[in-house]
C-alpha cells in the first residue's frame, strides 16, 4: 500500500465514517492483506493496524467481520506477528472478547490467537495474556462444547496445543493439583471436529515430552494409555490371554469399532506412545498393557505410509531389547554429532520417499 494513502484510509476507518465507505476501504485492505507485499506494507503502518483493531468494535456486522478477516490474514504469517503485538491493546482486547459467551465473532478471535501462538516468541505473549486472565477459563471453554451459542470455538484445541509447546503451558496442563489433563482426555475421541480433536491430541503429545511426568501420566491418577490406544483400536479379535493384558476399555470391542479417521491424528497418538517409551517405566507399562497388540493390528490395517513408519518405530522399541546401562532414558541420551547428522539425512530420505508416494 502506498504510504501516501495511509492517512486517507485512516479517515475512512474513523468512527464517524459511513458504514459503506468503511466497508469499501476494508475490502481493499482485505485484498492487500492476502499478498506478501501487501502484508509487508500494512505492517509498516502501525496506525492503520490499530485502526483495523478499533473497527472490530463497529456497530456494522459486515464491517466487523471484514476487519477480523484482515487480522486472520495477517496473523497467518509469522512475519507480521511482531508488528501486530506492538499494539498494546491487541491481545487483552481479543482474549477478553473470546471469553464472552455471547460474542458472535469468537471463532475469528480463536483463529487469530491460534495463528499468533504458533511461533514460540509470539506464543509467549499470548500465554502471558491468557495467564493474566486465567487459563482455567480457557480450559472451561474447551470442555464446554456449547460455551458460546453462536461460535464453535473448535480452534481452542490447536490454541491449547500451541501453548503447550512452552514449558509454562505444559506446567499448567500437568499441574497435579488442578486435575486439568484428566478433563481433556475424553476429547481424544470427540466427534464433530477434527480440528478440536487434533488440538487436544497435540496437547497430550506435547505433555509427553515431560519425561519426569511419565509415571504419573501412566499411573492410576491419569491412566493416559487407554485414551491413546482406544482411537487406534479396531474391532479385531484377540485370544483370551491377549485380552487379559489389554486395558479394560479395550477388551471385547465391537466388530464395527472405528479407528480415528484422520491420519495426522493417528500419527500424533503413535508419537505420544513413542515419547512414553523413552523411560524404562513407560516401556514396561506399554509392554505389560498390550500396546503391541493394538499397534500390530493397526499396522496391518493402516494405508498411510508415514503413519505405518511411526507405528513400526514404536513396535521396534516394544519388541526390542532394553537399552544398555546409561541409555535407559531415551530423551536424555546425548546423540553424537555424526550420528545426529546421519539421522537427519535418514529423515530427509524418508520425507522424500513419502512425497514420491503421494505424487505416484
Amino acid at each position: 500500500m502506498d504510504p501516501s494513502l495511509c492517512s486517507e484510509f485512516l479517515s475512512f476507518l474513523s468512527p464517524g465514517t459511513r458504514a459503506d465507505v468503511k466497508s469499501q476501504a476494508l475490502e481493499y485492505m482485505l485484498g492487500v492483506s492476502a499478498t506478501p507485499d501487501g502484508r509487508r506494507s500494512l505492517c509498516e503502518l502501525p496506525g492503520l493496524l490499530r485502526a483495523v483493531l478499533d473497527v472490530t468494535s463497529d456497530p456494522s456486522p459486515p464491517v466487523v467481520q471484514d476487519a477480523y478477516h484482515i487480522l486472520v490474514n495477517l496473523t497467518s504469517y509469522p512475519s507480521t506477528h511482531h508488528s501486530l503485538l506492538e499494539i498494546p491493546t491487541l491481545l487483552p482486547t481479543l482474549t477478553e472478547r473470546l471469553t464472552d459467551p455471547q460474542y458472535i465473532y469468537a471463532d475469528s478471535i480463536c483463529t487469530i490467537l491460534c495463528n499468533l501462538s504458533r511461533e514460540e516468541e509470539s506464543c509467549h505473549s499470548v500465554l502471558s495474556t491468557l495467564k493474566a486472565q486465567g487459563l482455567n477459563k480457557l480450559l472451561e471453554m474447551i470442555c464446554s462444547p456449547k460455551y458460546n451459542a453462536t461460535a464453535t470455538l473448535h480452534y481452542l484445541g490447536p490454541l491449547m496445543c500451541n501453548l503447550t509447546q512452552l514449558p509454562e503451558g505444559r506446567n499448567f496442563i500437568l499441574d497435579r493439583t488442578r486435575c486439568v489433563l484428566q478433563r481433556l482426555l475424553p476429547y481424544t475421541e470427540i466427534q464433530g471436529s477434527v480440528v478440536r480433536r487434533g488440538g487436544i491430541v497435540g496437547t497430550l503429545r506435547n505433555c509427553c515430552f515431560n519425561h519426569g511426568d511419565h509415571a504419573w501420566l501412566l499411573g492410576d491418577d491419569v491412566d493416559l494409555l487407554p485414551f491413546l490406544l482406544l482411537p487406534l483400536a479396531g474391532g479385531e479379535e484377540y485370544t483370551e490371554d491377549e485380552v487379559e493384558i489389554l486395558p479394560p476399555d479395550l477388551q471385547y470391542l465391537p466388530e464395527d469399532k472405528q479407528r480415528e479417521p484422520d491420519p495426522d491424528i493417528r500419527k500424533m497418538l503413535i508419537e505420544c506412545l513413542q515419547l512414553l517409551c523413552a523411560t524404562p517405566n513407560g516401556r514396561r507399562v506399554l509392554k505389560d498393557r498390550g500396546t503391541y497388540l493394538i499397534l500390530r493390528s493397526l499396522h496391518s490395517w493402516e494405508k498411510e505410509a508415514d503413519v505405518n513408519r511411526a507405528c513400526e518405530k514404536v513396535i521396534q522399541i516394544l519388541i526390542g531389547d532394553e537399552p544398555e546401562s546409561g541409555l535407559e532414558n531415551l530423551l536424555e541420551v546425548k546423540v553424537p554429532s555424526d550420528v545426529e547428522e546421519q539421522l537427519k539425512k535418514l529423515d530427509l530420505e524418508e520425507e522424500r520417499a513419502q512425497q514420491e508416494e503421494q505424487a505416484a
